[in-house]
């Protein structure tokens, strides 16, 4: 599955351009997730760099402590999460009305 499509990429802000907006108002454009766990990254920006994609979102890794950061594209591609399975897009994931909820700061 490709992680990253065209049209996401369209709708992608780039990079800091929503850095003055607070972390409770930022808008999630899409969701990958590991099939093998609850791992999952919400993505709020991104910019091309080389060959590469660097992402901006809330990255949720299981241990209930959600943090904000960074993420190559490269990298998410690159995990095998066992069974020969690699991390994968949320194609139902709705970036129309999905915000950072002040019920994930609480986990």
């Amino acid at each position: 599955m490709k992680l990253l499509t065209e049209q996401i990429k369209k709708i992608l802000p780039a990079l800091y351009s929503t850095e003055d907006i607070p972390c409770e108002d930022k808008k999630f454009i899409c969701r990958f997730f590991s099939p093998m766990g609850p791992e999952e990254w919400k993505i709020t920006e991104g910019s091309q760099e080389g060959d590469d994609w660097i992402l901006f979102g809330l990255a949720d890794l299981g241990f209930g402590f959600p943090e904000w950061g960074y993420i190559s594209l490269n990298e998410l591609e690159a995990l095998d999460v066992g069974f020969g399975l690699g991390i994968e897009r949320d194609s139902l994931f709705n970036a129309a009305d999905i915000h950072f909820g002040a019920s994930e700061l609480e986990a």
